[in-house]
């Protein structure tokens, strides 16, 4: 390893002993980047729902969806895994943006279904183009019975949707700040906080300011886990994605090497932005 120690340098010493492909890029918004296998494809799993939400307010803003309008569960849109609409049942009636947000903050996968039958596979896909995600593919609808792929993507991709949600440019800004405050209610971001300072993120124990606070989207299948999104601090934002592939071990677990591994990666990068008051390097 060269003797110059960058941010680069310094995750591949992480991942050294890391029994898998680690892909990173991390955003500091002004300027610097960290690039570790950016434009690799990844298979999506549930990062592909921040794409569809995108989607949607962009289909919102043409007058081609509404966020008030209802819309139902159908025996078609049932599938198995995380969310909440499978303890409602056939039938239930959400408004879309009810819908979405339940798509995101408990990756409800029937709730995903809903809102793809509700826009359209094809106009998704048109949509996530339109919005410059050229590498960004929805291939199929979740029934992991039917389909053994869901969305690929890169981590650039990704990490350019949450840079412009940041930047109050995707979409709109009043679009993106809606976005915003729906992804700063995802459930699951272990990746990425797992080895946070917990008094950070902690201010209704401590009685302290939220002095850091993360909106995100993670997936995982067995072929990967990510998980990338906004990490507010202090000094400002910055944005990481971290998306993991090729690992021996399939079960989802919090302690899986690729959430361990990660999680000592978002760590490094917190470190070194608060040590550089909101960048990446001084």
């Amino acid at each position: 390893m060269e003797n110059n120690m960058t941010l680069e340098k310094r995750i591949e010493a992480e991942l050294y002993c890391y029994q898998g492909k680690m892909s990173v890029f991390v955003d500091d918004l002004q300027g610097h980047t960290v690039e570790v296998g950016a434009d690799e494809e990844f298979e999506t799993a549930s990062t592909i729902k921040a794409f569809l939400l995108a989607a949607l307010y962009l289909q919102v803003q043409r007058g081609k969806a509404d966020l008030s309008e209802e819309i139902e569960y159908e025996q078609s849109q049932f599938v198995d895994g995380s969310g909440m609409l499978r303890a409602l049942g056939v039938g239930a009636k959400l408004r879309v943006k009810d819908t979405a947000t339940m798509m995101i903050i408990c990756s409800d996968n029937i709730a995903t279904n809903m809102l793809i039958d509700y826009l359209g596979l094809d106009a998704i896909n048109a949509c996530i183009r339109e919005l410059g995600f050229a590498h960004t593919v929805l291939h199929n609808p979740l029934h992991f019975d039917r389909y053994r792929k869901l969305g690929t993507t890169t981590p650039r991709d990704y990490a350019a949707l949450f840079a412009r949600i940041a930047k109050g440019t995707l979409v709109s800004a009043q679009a993106s700040a809606e976005m915003l405050a729906i992804l700063r209610q995802q459930h699951y971001n272990t990746m990425l906080t797992h080895d946070f300072p917990q008094y950070y993120l902690d201010c209704e124990e401590t009685g302290a300011p939220e002095l850091i606070w993360v909106a995100s989207k993670s997936g995982s299948m067995n072929a990967c886990r990510n998980d990338g999104g906004i990490v507010h601090t202090p000094y400002g934002e910055y944005v990481i994605v971290l998306m993991n592939k090729e690992f021996h071990d399939i079960i989802e677990y919090n302690e899986h090497p690729a959430m361990v591994y990660g999680a000592k990666v978002s760590r490094m990068i917190l470190d070194q932005v608060l040590a550089c008051e909101g960048k990446l390097w001084l």
